[in-house]
């Protein structure tokens, strides 16, 4: 059965992607005004991702007879220092989704709702990759530092990043 409870925090789940995608757009632009493309592009790419999780957890809960109730998204900063600072935000928040999908999880446990941990399992395995993602780009801007010409390397291999 699909609880009232694991619906209304999956309607706000959507709400909270949907918040994904405007912090990485708004993270794309800063780059774009600091002429780093390819970190621009993976932020472009990253957004595109988090609409598609958003969306999945629409269908899901449209899928469980439940109404979609779409919650007010809150702006982002426009402001982010470094390309560091900004991937330290990156994993951070990368985190705190990944205590969201637990939270999920765990309400679907406690309601023995199978279908509902069977969905979220792609979502468990997905924050995997997501702070793995984070994690190993923040480890090489931190073994990067200040060098310029690294720096602009960098940025053109992030910016081959492809769509999934």
């Amino acid at each position: 059965m699909f609880s009232k409870k694991l619906a209304k925090e999956m309607n706000l789940q959507i709400m909270h992607e949907m918040y994904s995608a405007y912090l990485y757009l708004s993270m794309a632009s800063h780059f774009e005004v600091d002429n780093l493309k390819g970190f621009a592009h993976w932020m472009k790419v990253q957004a595109g991702e988090e609409l598609e999780h958003a969306m999945k957890f629409y269908e899901f809960i449209n899928d469980r007879g439940e109404k979609v109730n779409l919650e007010q998204i809150d702006q982002p900063p426009l402001e982010f220092g470094t390309a560091l600072d900004v991937f330290k935000m990156v994993l951070e928040h990368e985190q705190e989704v990944t205590a969201r999908i637990n939270l999920l999880y765990d309400i679907a446990v406690g309601d023995k709702d199978f279908a509902s941990q069977s969905f979220l399992n792609w979502f468990v395995d997905e924050q995997v990759e997501e702070e793995k993602n984070a994690s190993e780009i923040l480890e090489t801007l931190k073994m990067i530092g200040d060098n310029g010409n690294t720096l602009f390397m960098f940025d053109r291999s992030l910016g081959e990043r492809e769509q999934e």
